[in-house]
């Protein structure tokens, strides 16, 4: 007799047996499944596995088409790590109702493995095969267009299959099944109401995204009505770990290190293991299933290679494609890159050259009792920048900085890199004069501000016949000119005249990170003053796209910075 087929415990054996690479939470899953079988056996566990009901939803997947890329048309063979998950979320019920015993599932995997056709396809089995009557099935997320990412690929998934179309009607917001009355819909807290749901199934993508847990309790709330509802949270990881994905990363890694026991709950974390080195290629498998697959090695090379020159590239990488729940604080700047950038005698750029040329002014103003810098930079049709920074203090409070900060506030005074001011507030009538003695030597296009405490200075500039500039502080504005100086540094295209004062903050320079992976400057995490980086990132972001910077080179491109920090 034939055996029977069974792959979501062939993966479970494989892994077991070393033949498939995984990390540890990945084997204590498998671990799990399979003293569950054995357990199964005996009348004391309420449980059983319906091998047929696990092989129906992953045959089920081999009628849905893939929508793009290079598997268009073709239809959807899931990898066996996902029949494991599918398998096991459908196929373990309980003896006494042949109701599913998992009720919420957890699946935590790197970038690019797969996340949205898995999820899709689950939607549309859930809609129509799943054999709930007046099914309402869901793609859940904080915003309107990211909940409809799931739906959208859904939809494209069941017009590319002819089998499963002549059953379903697809609409632009429903994808529904007139003969069950069951419904497909994308759901966000940003409609007008989310009374009255009674959901059969709810699918969270990118729950690392979500700052409250707003979403997940109205998924949760809502299937209180249904029999065998499914909650199911797909993400990769993130660097909130105040969150509700972090929150129920957690409680798997208990369930599955065998410190908590919930039979409701599935979980399957894919990461590399908190042991390895991250720069072994031999691990990145660990959090990457899909390896070889959908994730590409060579890619996964070439975004090692850039992580480790880059402090925030890295925790990119150890984040989005290893796995890993990180912390947000990250260290902007290589130093050593940086000092690489300095101009010297050899050079064919000096100081004296930038005479009469154009350049882009950043202020950051900071505090009145606190340093505030200014930043001329230069852009060259060649794709080369070079910078003049300069701050200012008050003379009342140097003593207390240089306490507070462990510099010598007074030598850099001295040297002509900081100019105090009198009094216990740094007077901006000295910025506004500094920089009218600097427009006598270089062509000033543009003054870019924070508008935060410069209105004043703003208007007093504009009436001096400035042309002045507000750049807001967030991340849509900050993170690709934050992003296209370290690119610079590293091609030593970010020319600076050795500036203590400069390269003291860009040492100190932290980013944060938000769930899109754009990053800024951020003055609350940095144990130091980072003024002149600050003012260095405000004249980039004009600077970057001035006219002198147009014909740059292949390397300041929109596609090369997505290389380096996708």
């Amino acid at each position: 007799m034939d055996r029977v087929k069974d792959r979501t415990t062939e993966y479970a054996r494989k892994v077991l047996a070393g033949r498939i690479i995984t990390g540890k939470l990945v084997r204590n899953a498998c671990e799990r499944h399979m003293e569950m079988l054995k357990k199964s056996k005996t009348k004391a566990f309420p449980f059983y596995f319906d091998v047929e009901a696990a092989e129906r939803i992953m045959d089920f997947f081999g009628f849905l088409c893939h929508s793009k890329g290079e598997w268009a048309g073709k239809p959807v063979v899931l990898e066996l790590w996902q029949c494991f998950i599918v398998g096991s979320i459908f196929g373990w019920k309980h003896k006494k109702t042949d109701l599913r015993m998992y009720r919420t599932a957890y699946v935590q995997v790197a970038k690019k493995n797969g996340k949205s056709t898995m999820l899709a396809g689950l939607g549309v089995y859930l809609t129509m095969a799943d054999g709930e009557q007046g099914a309402e099935v869901y793609s859940a997320a904080t915003k309107r267009d990211q909940a409809r990412i799931i739906f959208d690929e859904a939809k494209r998934m069941v017009n590319a299959s002819s089998s499963i179309k002549k059953y379903l009607e697809v609409l632009q917001r429903n994808i529904n099944m007139p003969r069950t009355n069951s419904k497909f819909e994308p759901l966000s807290s940003d409609v007008n109401s989310l009374d009255g749901l009674n959901i059969h199934g709810g699918l969270i993508d990118e729950l690392h995204a979500h700052k409250t847990r707003e979403i997940y309790d109205i998924i949760a709330n809502g299937t209180a009505a249904r029999q065998q509802p499914l909650i199911f949270g797909i993400t990769t990881a993130g660097f909130d770990n105040h969150g509700i994905a972090y929150e129920l990363y957690e409680y798997g890694c208990n369930i599955l290190n065998g410190h908590t026991e919930d039979n409701m709950f599935f979980c399957y974390i894919a990461q590399i293991d908190h042991e390895d080195d991250w720069r072994d290629e031999s691990c990145w498998i660990k959090a990457n299933p899909n390896l070889g697959v959908s994730v590409k090695l060579e890619d996964l090379r070439m975004k090692a290679e850039r992580a480790k020159q880059i402090p925030a590239a890295q925790n990119n990488f150890l984040c989005k494609h290893l796995n890993m729940w990180v912390n947000q604080e990250i260290r902007w700047m290589d130093m050593e890159r940086w000092k690489a950038c300095h101009i010297d005698a050899n050079d064919d750029i000096k100081i004296e050259d930038l005479k009469g040329k154009s350049c882009y002014v950043g202020i950051d103003l900071s505090s009145t009792t606190d340093m505030t810098s200014v930043n001329f930079e230069f852009p060259f049709e060649d794709g080369r920048y070079a910078v003049i920074s300069h701050s200012f203090i008050p003379e009342n409070r140097v003593l207390e900085k240089e306490k507070k900060d462990g510099v010598s506030y007074r030598t850099w005074i001295k040297k002509g890199y900081i100019t105090e001011t009198p009094g216990d507030v740094v007077d901006y009538s000295f910025i506004e004069s500094y920089i009218m003695q600097m427009s006598d030597d270089y062509d000033i296009r543009e003054i870019c501000y924070d508008p935060w405490n410069a209105t004043q200075l703003a208007q007093n500039l504009t009436n001096e016949g400035f042309t002045t500039v507000e750049i807001r502080q967030g991340y849509r504005t900050l993170s690709e000119p934050t992003k296209d100086i370290m690119s610079l540094v590293l091609q030593k295209k970010l020319l600076h005249f050795n500036n203590p004062v400069l390269a003291w903050a860009m040492n100190n320079a932290i980013v944060t990170m938000d769930p899109a992976e754009n990053i800024k400057l951020d003055k609350s995490k940095a144990q130091y003053r980072i003024d002149p980086a600050v003012a260095l990132v405000i004249s980039h972001v004009r600077a970057m796209v001035s006219e002198s910077a147009v014909d740059i080179s292949e390397y300041a491109t929109e596609e090369f910075l997505n290389k380096i920090w996708s």
